[in-house]
């Protein structure tokens, strides 16, 4: 069988989460391969909401295994406290979960060292997570950090903690004045986490490349989104890893040839959480109302989330860079509290027009948008079931969208229940 990737086609929250949850019913196999507990994907199951920060959507899908992989970075606190949280509530974890070992872990120095980053930087802050997910790519791409598959080798977790230690504390010390950590202290840190991980630790790349070759589907979930690309984002308001589709083979351990299927997700408009340029954005009553609509909170932060209009240069920008199949459309129902809908189209740079999303920090920064108004159709749509069960003013929307970024529609969520949704064949 084949792979499908869903990602993120704006600044993330477009309902990733839930759209993987409705593929994951016909799936073995859910993938996280990027990113860390600066993510939050939210899936509803009946009156139950599921706020899930590392472990794959599918893990509420009975059946369905799940993994973390090597490109993700763990909080080993997180871990836990979200695999006893979903036990609690009747979820079958432990048997289900499997962690690359070649994950590495976030330490309680790269949390503090992001948030001493932040604040150093005033106005030019980046809006970080505080979770110490930079650091910890950091340290990866330095080569002294601390893997998942370290914990079951003492004398190998002890010298790498020492190594990373030299560099750390003469930071703490020197430029913060603080108190160092101790490399006995982190390593019974760390320690303590073994009898969690040991049953669940795995080479995921391979456990998936196994299955595929098995003919079993596997969904690859990604975290963040496009526009959030280290390389291909707006830098440096960024995430420190990529979470486009190059991002889904390396993260999860797979060669490219098994991707078929790639979902690019997007609100039907846009949010951004944390600073850099937003052109759409709105900052009045119309915003306010989407935002209360729409419970533009963060899962992980609880921040107000940065409410727009659809921004569709970008939209089409980062489908063309992911090569997505499918798209799906989140939040509809959304929508029904506006009376006209504004969609950008084009935008205008120095007084003159362009249709492209800039490659170019400083042109983003001046962009002013174009818009195409559409009506609203001002009625709850959240019974609708099929695309002909909308109001005609919400189908003209939805084909607007669809005609523009140029792939059919596979999803076509109409509110936060499980079941309301517009499910369209995803076929090649």
């Amino acid at each position: 069988m084949t792979a499908t990737v869903v990602l993120g086609l704006a600044w993330g929250d477009e309902g990733k989460g839930r759209v993987c949850d409705a593929l994951a019913a016909d799936v073995g196999y859910v993938s996280r391969y990027s990113g860390g507990n600066n993510a939050g994907h939210t899936v509803r199951v009946g009156k139950e909401d599921f706020k899930l920060h590392l472990i794959p959507s599918g893990i509420v899908r009975e059946g369905v295994v799940c993994t973390i992989g090597n490109g993700v970075v763990i909080n080993p606190e997180v871990l836990k406290q979200e695999v006893e949280a979903l036990e609690k509530r009747g979820i079958e974890v432990r048997s289900r979960l499997r962690i690359d070992g070649r994950a590495h872990l976030i330490m309680p120095y790269h949390i503090r060292l992001d948030s001493h980053r932040e604040k150093a930087l005033g106005k030019a802050k980046i809006g970080t997570t505080n979770r110490g997910i930079g650091p910890t790519y950091e340290d990866k791409i330095s080569r002294v950090g601390i893997r998942v598959q370290d914990v079951f080798d003492e004398g190998i977790l002890r010298a790498k903690i020492e190594a990373a230690l030299r560099e750390k504390n003469a930071i703490f010390e020197g430029i913060y004045g603080e108190k160092p950590y101790e490399v006995e202290e982190l390593v019974s840190y760390l320690l303590s986490f073994k009898e969690l991980l040991f049953p669940m630790v795995e080479d995921t790349g391979a456990l998936l490349r196994g299955a595929l070759e098995n003919r079993e589907q596997v969904l690859l979930e990604g975290a963040q989104a496009t526009l959030l690309d280290n390389d291909h984002g707006t830098y440096p308001f960024v995430t420190s890893s990529n979470p486009s589709v190059g991002g889904a083979c390396v993260g999860a351990g797979i060669p490219p040839r098994y991707l078929d299927q790639i979902v690019g997700v997007t609100k039907a408009y846009t949010t951004r959480v944390g600073d850099g340029p937003f052109p759409t954005e709105l900052f009045d009553e119309t915003g306010d109302a989407i935002r209360k609509a729409g419970h533009e909170y963060g899962t992980t932060t609880g921040r107000a989330r940065r409410v727009g209009w659809l921004d569709l240069p970008a939209i089409k920008f980062s489908a063309s860079l992911n090569g997505i199949t499918h798209l799906a459309l989140t939040l509809l129902d959304v929508l029904s509290v506006v009376e006209r809908i504004q969609v950008c189209v084009g935008y205008e740079i120095d007084g003159e027009r362009v249709d492209e999303f800039p490659m170019s920090q400083t042109d983003l920064h001046h962009a002013t948008p174009v818009y195409k108004e559409l009506p609203g159709w001002g009625v709850d749509i959240t019974g609708c079931r099929m695309r002909g069960d909308l109001p005609e003013t919400a189908q003209e929307f939805v084909e607007f969208v669809e005609a523009e970024v140029g792939v059919p529609l596979c999803m076509i969520s109409v509110g936060p229940e499980r079941d309301q949704a517009i499910v369209e064949k995803i076929g090649a």
